[in-house]
């Protein structure tokens, strides 16, 4: 358990700090997409009989330049599409050229972060370091190119070259979460607390750590529950992302409504007597 808080602790900081960015910048399908399609990179590693962490990696960084290209001469979801079905495409050959159904695989479809063990630890460190040691280091021009893009081109940051540092980031935070969360549920943790925490925040700073809190929040409570429940980590996963994300947009409709009212009865208070 103790190597299970730490690994999602881990995974919850990258996911939450790279998710940020990929909802900021309109990438949520590239963060579905990358760790799906990259999934082919670890069931051809499986069929070679090396790690499947180093297929992973590799084919989620191959993932990560063929979208990028490939978006660069046409519209940016017809680029991810097409990459996810090439991707895809591979690993279903992959698959059937092996023996059996990997155990191996299968959990980086759905995750076993309960089974993460003392040696896993330090791969993931060094992944998460190095992804946010990347992020830190291009976090002005990133942040410029995911706000205002035609702003950041006068200002001499390339676009495209902002969009290949970022799904190479991205594919990096790939090689680290999939294996502990699952590609399925990745998503999830990257997306869900940072559509959550950018409509509580407006500003870059503040919404980016609290997305990480609310991720945090997310994967402490998901392993908790699955401790509790015997029920896989990655349905809480899902489940509480989701469940954040709708009392999140609920609570900020009813204080919408709440706005006219509470000015209705500061207007009857205030105006003078007739």
């Amino acid at each position: 358990m103790s190597n299970a808080w730490l690994a999602a602790s881990m995974v919850a900081v990258i996911a939450g700090i790279v998710g940020f960015f990929a909802v900021l910048r309109g990438s949520s399908f590239a963060a579905h997409a990358l760790p799906q399609g990259a999934f082919a990179g670890a069931a051809g590693a499986s069929l070679l009989g090396v790690s499947p962490l180093l297929g992973l990696g590799v084919f989620a960084v191959l993932g990560a330049l063929v979208m990028a290209w490939l978006g660069r001469r046409g519209r940016r979801d017809v680029a991810t599409a097409l990459a996810l079905v090439l991707l895809l495409g591979v690993g279903a050959l992959f698959l059937s050229m092996t023996v059996e159904y990997s155990s191996e695989i299968f959990a980086l479809l759905f995750g076993e972060i309960l089974g993460v063990s003392t040696a896993q630890l330090v791969p993931l460190a060094v992944l998460g370091l190095v992804a946010v040691a990347a992020v830190a280091t291009v976090y002005r021009p990133l942040m410029l190119s995911s706000v205002l893009a035609e702003g950041a081109e006068t200002r001499g940051v390339s676009a495209f070259r902002m969009e290949v540092v970022f799904l190479v980031i991205m594919a990096i935070a790939t090689t680290m979460t999939v294996p502990v969360v699952g590609a399925f549920l990745m998503f999830s943790l990257m997306i869900a607390p940072a559509a959550s925490a950018r409509l509580l925040v407006k500003r870059p700073g503040p919404a980016m750590g609290l997305t990480v809190a609310i991720a945090l929040v997310t994967v402490w409570s998901a392993v908790a529950a699955a401790y509790v429940t015997n029920w896989p980590v990655g349905f809480f996963v899902g489940t509480f992302g989701v469940a954040a994300y709708g009392v999140t947009r609920v609570g900020i409709a009813l204080g919408r409504r709440r706005q006219p009212t509470l000015r209705t009865v500061a207007a009857v208070t205030t105006a003078p007597l007739q």
